[in-house]
């Protein structure tokens, strides 16, 4: 009976550790800058502590993928979430001994990266075995889940911005260190049996040889599957193309038109679509042809940046923003399904990190790309050209053979044997 009793227990404690994850993150990504602002009066400090960070969390995304396929992945996901709660708590513990100075939130920054990616591909790890255990359906599991993601979007910059108007400069980062904190706890209510890295027999699963040779068997398997790349680069396309319209386009054309308050509108309308297309895959995902699912986000995720790179008038470009938030609710959800089914266990660590560490690089790639192109042929020109890139991949995704039967008796579940060495 207890044993029944922490399965019922087990996804709605990794959930409730995911969205306090995600939620702590979003209130850190806004309010950690305006605390550097705050302290150095410098935006070229700002600057200097985001572009320190970004290379390490992608190092810490590829190289800890064979620490997670190595132990148990509660462990891991819990550890990972204790140094981003260390991290962020050193902040305001310093700001109150000695002062605060750029050193220090470039130092903090670094640690906390070595938390942040690998904590994402733990918890991403960690998925297959919640489905098994808890016996829900996995399409149920990561419709709730992408949702839950759109909820703290929604929520964080709400909440950074009120908490920057209580709580005077770096007191805000108690918050965020207690979101983190909390996480690791409620990670700890899921059995620790459910975190073993198993093989699909239920064995034991070993990674041998010394690391290097661990993380080139990972990435060897990564890109001898076409199903993996595709979907890799579907993923990748997306996050780019989002994030240069979100991060340059979008607010370089509400500064013309003298609407600059409008941006936030368009990220709460982003943010409400993926929440009602995570709801919508999590009530009907398991009904009709997965293919179906499919084609519906990747093609509305195409509608939706056509119509916010017309730049054709600002409802426009918010019904657009709505539309590719639905549209990524449901194919993140019917992505995130597929590689539950189709990742090895013994190297989801390893696969997973990869990928995870290929989308913390894409945003920068994006905006840099987007800067250049807006100051040299105009914004325009520049929404145009990045939404092409996603025409590309979209064109990708539509002929490749290895996406026509996305169904599970295409693949073994939980195994991923078949689909990891297609070669359609």
């Amino acid at each position: 009976m207890v044993r029944t009793e922490a399965m019922r227990l087990t996804p709605v404690a990794y959930l409730a550790s995911y969205l306090l994850s995600l939620l702590g993150n979003s209130i850190a990504g806004v309010a950690l800058p305006l605390i550097v602002l705050q302290v150095t009066g410098s935006a070229l400090g700002a600057g200097a502590v985001a572009a320190a960070t970004a290379i390490p969390a992608m190092l810490a995304g590829l190289l800890m993928g064979v620490v997670i396929d190595r132990i148990n992945r509660r462990t891991s996901s819990v550890v990972t979430d204790l140094v981003s709660a260390a991290s962020v708590a050193a902040l305001p513990l310093i700001d109150l001994l000695s002062g605060l100075s750029l050193g220090w939130f470039i130092l903090f920054g670094i640690i906390g990266s070595l938390g942040d990616v690998p904590g994402m591909t733990a918890r991403d790890a960690l998925l297959p075995a919640i489905v098994r255990h808890s016996r829900i359906a996995s399409e149920r599991l990561m419709g709730v889940r992408e949702a839950l993601g759109a909820v703290a979007l929604l929520l964080g910059p709400a909440a950074a911005g009120t908490l920057m108007v209580l709580f005077d400069g770096s007191t805000v980062l108690w918050i965020t260190a207690a979101t983190s904190l909390a996480a690791a706890l409620l990670t700890l209510l899921i059995p620790h049996h459910v975190g073993a890295v198993v093989t699909a027999d239920g064995a034991a699963a070993t990674v041998t040889g010394n690391g290097w040779v661990a993380l080139r068997d990972g990435w060897r398997v990564l890109l001898g599957s076409r199903f993996l790349i595709v979907t890799t680069v579907l993923s990748l396309a997306s996050v780019i193309v989002l994030a240069s319209l979100q991060g340059l386009i979008l607010p370089v054309y509400f500064t013309l038109v003298g609407q600059p308050g409008m941006l936030g509108f368009i990220l709460t309308a982003l943010a409400a679509g993926m929440l009602v297309g995570g709801t919508v895959y999590a009530i009907a995902g398991t009904r009709g042809r997965r293919r179906a699912w499919f084609l519906s986000g990747l093609l509305g995720s195409t509608l939706g940046f056509g119509l916010i790179a017309t730049l054709s008038s600002v409802w426009v470009v918010l019904a657009g923003a709505f539309v590719v938030g639905l549209s990524s609710g449901l194919f993140g959800s019917l992505i995130g399904v597929l590689m539950i089914e189709r990742i090895p266990e013994q190297m989801r660590g390893r696969i997973m990190g990869t990928q995870n560490a290929i989308m913390t690089a894409a945003p920068p790639v994006g905006i840099v790309t987007a800067a250049v192109l807006t100051e040299y042929a105009g914004v325009n020109v520049a929404a145009i050209a990045l939404v092409s890139v996603w025409l590309v991949a979209v064109a990708v995704g539509l002929f490749a053979r290895s996406l026509h039967n996305l169904d599970p008796e295409s693949a073994e579940a939980g195994n991923g044997e078949t689909a990891v060495v297609d070669s359609a």
